[in-house]
């Protein structure tokens, strides 16, 4: 059987989601808990490729077993086999072939922003703090900016080996909740650091630094040194992907 697993994971304690030689990921985590469970190997295909230190509200991992699982008990024994920052949320049967990546029609993040002097004594690990006033009305002028189907060279880290740089974005808003600032966007795929770019950028249009109606000449640019700086991991997460 093919089986579809949800989990969500505090990303603070890990080097990304992906298996790395000498590092703690989240990968490798899940595939020790998951092989103490089969009794077997199995290859496990990951919806996403996320960097060390961001979150996820909502990730999908996919492999496939011979034996036939009670997909209702999984997530308990999956979840007494993992350490608390992981948690395996439901467990579904899906058809043979599906792949959590590759199946996926798309993603949604949201990316944290706490503008205010004064830090959370909760969250301090799940945002970004800015202490300047940032203009938010412009910072969701310049949000809109960002759908549409565009070449986002300039909005990813120079060291990916990704030769494709069409994405395509079908949402992209700026919220403010008291002192709470949500950036949620929703595309087709993301490029490395995509998100955190955008956030970085969208900050410094906030702070005056550039204007909302930049965006466009930036994205055509394909010039990552025109767009913002790279905001930082912990105010990342991960908060949806459609099937």
């Amino acid at each position: 059987m093919t089986v579809l697993v949800k989990i969500a994971f505090d990303g603070t304690n890990y080097r990304g989601f992906q298996i790395q030689n000498d590092a703690v990921t989240v990968f490798g985590t899940f595939q020790q808990a998951l092989l103490r469970i089969l009794g077997h190997e199995t290859q496990i295909k990951g919806c996403s490729r996320t960097d060390s230190g961001v979150h996820a509200k909502c990730f999908y991992l996919s492999f496939d077993t011979p034996k036939q699982l009670d997909l209702r008990r999984l997530p308990l024994a999956l979840n007494g086999n993992l350490p608390p920052d992981i948690r395996t949320l439901e467990a579904v049967q899906v058809p043979d072939g599906f792949h959590a990546r590759y199946d996926a029609k798309g993603k949604e993040y949201t990316y944290y922003i706490l503008n205010s002097h004064i830090d959370s004594p909760f969250f301090s690990g799940y945002y970004y703090k800015v202490a300047a006033a940032l203009d938010v009305e412009s910072m969701q002028q310049a949000a809109k900016n960002f759908v549409g189907k565009w070449d986002f060279s300039a909005f990813m880290s120079k060291n990916s080996s990704v030769t494709d740089f069409v994405r395509t974005v079908s949402y992209a808003d700026v919220k403010k909740d008291g002192d709470m600032i949500k950036f949620v966007v929703r595309a087709d795929g993301f490029l490395y650091n995509m998100v955190r770019i955008m956030a970085g950028t969208l900050v410094s249009v906030g702070r005056g630094q550039i204007k909302a109606e930049d965006i466009p000449r930036i994205i055509q640019g394909r010039d990552r040194s025109a767009a913002g700086p790279t905001a930082p991991a912990q105010g990342l997460f991960l908060t949806d992907v459609f099937y």
